[in-house]
């Protein structure tokens, strides 16, 4: 096309020539005659008429030649990019959304297990707590969708693995995801205050599982969830029993939520049914309850029960302050277990509970939404060339879990006693997304085979999400 329009110009330019060349050599004589000169003019006319007709062919020409040349792709990108830790790609109407997800906890665990009464050595290690990799988004305006897998211990584990209708005045969600127990429970632990949460979090068994819930978060001052699920053999998302079912519940009130102010209160509750045998055809019980020592991830279990329960009932009271860079926080658990007829009356009740403090020294606060505490948003990250210090939290907790209930009528119940453990805890928040953790803790045990052991321990933790 581009041929077209050059020789179209040729033309045009040696039409110019030639009709100023006749001009120029027209004979002087000639010119004075009348006629003739009209005769000229008119070829002159006609000259410029077929000038014009060929410079709009050619203008015609050119457009049609763009027109052909219009793709697709040479429409506006449907695209926006924003950077939340990660990039978060979306179009322009929010129909589709996407984003990577994942973290990284580096993990050191110093413990001495007080071998003298437990028998368990000391441990000195570390490990990759969790390393984990996932993607989260919108599928279609209302649908969403989160996934998530942790290669950590040289395990692959499904996490979180659900999606989400939201164009209701309740959520309707369905996959693999948290019960609805506890406030610490629920929270990611990218944003919890300790290296780990409280024991009776672990020894209850709260945890993720497959199912179906309906949730309400549309006002600022309470939520309200509820699901059912199936439920899992101990620790292993992969096992479940038959026709054994979780029901689980929660609310929550913020009388108070604003910037920096939040008053939170709550309460939870679950029942879990192992109904019948499992799939590998055993029948045994499938409920125990157990916890680490110190707090700690690589500590062993001095506090524990044999697999003895049929069914347990879980309820539970949570409440939280927040005042600037103040905070305080607390919950409490009560689990009654039904025990097989064969134990007689064993009906153990087992309770936990925990209360903590902590302080931002460099003036940030917790954030709170939808009846849990988010990201803390650091007011001077540290950066090359900032000079920020980052944010410095100061925390100590108090937690207690009992298993010591009806020891004594349960067949094998050599570990169930009663441990209680202080934490005090450092946090350095280099930016919203990397902090390095520090924590030391002690456990004194009560009761059972451990009775009177004192496990003390010092962990650390290099964290990164996005």
């Amino acid at each position: 096309m581009n041929r077209k329009l050059h020789k179209g110009g040729l033309c045009l330019l040696a039409s110019i020539a030639v009709l100023a060349v006749s001009i120029a050599n027209a004979p002087v004589a000639k010119a004075a005659n009348v006629d003739e000169l009209e005769a000229q003019m008119r070829a002159m006319e006609a000259q410029m008429q077929e000038l014009k007709r060929q410079v709009d062919e050619a203008k015609a020409q050119a457009a049609a030649a763009r027109s052909s040349n219009r793709t697709p792709a040479a429409e506006p990108l449907d695209l926006k990019v924003k950077w939340k830790g990660a990039p978060e790609l979306s179009n322009n109407d929010g129909k589709f959304k996407f984003k990577v997800r994942g973290r990284i906890n580096v993990d050191y665990n110093g413990i001495n297990q007080d071998t003298a009464i437990t028998g368990d050595p000391d441990v000195s290690a570390v490990e990759l707590r969790r390393a984990r990799l996932g993607v989260e988004g919108v599928l279609f305006y209302d649908w969403t969708y989160k996934f998530e897998l942790d290669f950590a211990g040289d395990n692959t584990a499904i996490k979180d693995a659900y999606i989400e209708y939201t164009g209701l005045p309740v959520n309707l969600r369905a996959g693999h995801f948290k019960t609805y127990n506890s406030l610490e429970a629920l929270m990611s632990a990218n944003y919890i205050t300790f290296m780990e949460k409280a024991s009776f979090i672990d020894a209850f068994s709260i945890e993720r599982l497959i199912g179906g819930g309906v949730s309400y978060y549309e006002n600022k001052h309470w939520t309200a969830e509820a699901g059912i699920f199936g439920t899992a053999a101990e620790a292993n998302q992969t096992a479940y029993f038959d026709d054994g079912t979780t029901f689980s519940a929660r609310i929550t009130a913020a009388p108070i939520n604003r910037d920096r102010q939040v008053v939170h209160l709550g309460g939870s509750v679950r029942h879990r049914d192992a109904s019948g045998e499992s799939r590998d055809g055993s029948d045994d019980p499938l409920f125990r309850y157990r916890a680490r020592g110190a707090d700690l991830h690589l500590a062993d279990r001095f506090v524990y029960t044999p697999q003895f329960g049929d069914s347990d009932t879980l309820w539970a009271l949570e409440g939280a302050v927040v005042l600037g860079p103040f905070s305080v926080q607390g919950e409490y658990a009560q689990d009654t277990v039904e025990a097989p007829t064969a134990l007689g009356s064993a009906d153990p009740t087992y309770n936990g509970w925990y209360v903590d403090a902590s302080w931002f020294l460099t003036g940030e606060s917790r954030p709170y939404s939808k009846g849990q505490f988010v990201r803390v948003k650091v007011q001077n990250p540290v950066y090359d060339g900032s000079g920020g210090w980052g944010a410095w939290q100061i925390a100590g907790r108090y937690d207690v879990i009992d298993l010591s209930d009806q020891s004594a009528l349960i067949p094998g119940c050599t570990g169930c006693g009663e441990q209680e453990t202080w934490l005090i805890g450092l946090n350095w928040y280099l930016n919203d997304y990397a902090r390095l953790m520090l924590n030391v803790n002690q456990s004194e045990i009560s009761g059972g085979v451990n009775d009177g052991a004192e496990i003390t321990g010092v962990g650390m933790r290099a964290q990164l999400d996005w």
